[in-house]
């Protein structure tokens, strides 16, 4: 099974490159299952309803999030009807959402876990490495495909990741950074590892920002605006081979996919 994992999302550039690039990479690269990571889609912060609805119609799966899932406020009445948009699974129990799914497709089930790490980042999470082994104890049997996003900002946790769930699960993830890694492999077990799929948005930026408001904020240290950047437009992620019945990972591919080559 061929298996298509995005990166971040940022903003309008962002879902315009999914609109266009993702039919042709299903295509050509015969995707059966695809995540994206979508917690920048509304312009570079959060997420809304139609957004949601728009990703999907385009042809994502499971859509993933991380610490600005929260940051649109409509998105807060409907995360517990949608089973095809996930927050992270270590968040407070009280908030609403889902931290992991099961999809069926070619009649195998599909898991999707989303986390979100602790170094560097908002501490009200509790601890990803117990909270994603208690719900493999809950759904190993039920699938045979495990995939997992780890929404993270330091690199040691996300290899610690890697290797903690190596023979676990099909495959683990990064996201968050928006910089895609080149470290992309196969582990002892058999599960494909990346540090960060990188970004779906504008990469003639700094992180999906335009640049400039960004150097002004490093030189003058004062609150400024953000905006979205819009040049050179890109769709980073990767593409994994997964054997069906035991769920190894046989191979993992890094893809960039310019939207001016459209």
């Amino acid at each position: 099974m061929n298996i298509l994992l995005i990166g971040d999302i940022v903003g309008h550039p962002g879902r315009e490159a999914i609109k266009i690039l993702l039919p042709k990479i299903k295509q050509e690269h015969n995707i059966d299952f695809v995540v994206a990571n979508l917690e920048n889609a509304a312009g570079g912060a959060g997420v809304t309803p139609n957004i949601i609805d728009e990703l999907s119609g385009y042809g994502a799966d499971v859509l993933t999030a991380g610490d600005h899932i929260w940051d649109r406020r409509e998105i807060l009445n409907i995360l517990d009807t949608k089973d095809n948009i996930l927050r992270p699974a270590n968040f407070p129990d009280r908030d609403p959402g889902h931290g992991y799914c099961i999809k069926e497709k070619k009649s195998i089930g599909i898991a999707v876990i989303n986390l979100q790490g602790r170094v560097f980042m908002p501490p009200v999470v509790g601890c990803p490495f117990k909270t994603v082994q208690e719900i493999l104890n809950k759904i190993k049997s039920k699938s045979s495909i495990i995939l997992v996003d780890l929404h993270a900002e330091a690199t040691s946790e996300k290899i610690a990741m890697g290797h903690f769930l190596d023979g676990q699960v099909s495959a683990v993830v990064g996201t968050h950074t928006h910089v895609q890694t080149a470290d992309e492999k196969i582990l002892s077990g058999g599960t494909a590892y990346i540090t960060d799929l990188g970004m779906t948005g504008p990469c003639d930026s700094v992180i999906g920002q335009r640049k400039e408001k960004i150097i002004e904020r490093f030189l003058t240290g004062m609150p400024i605006r953000f905006e979205v950047a819009s040049e050179d437009v890109q769709l980073q992620g990767v593409i994994i081979n997964i054997e069906e019945k035991t769920g190894k990972a046989n191979s993992i591919t890094r893809i960039q996919r310019r939207l001016s080559e459209a």
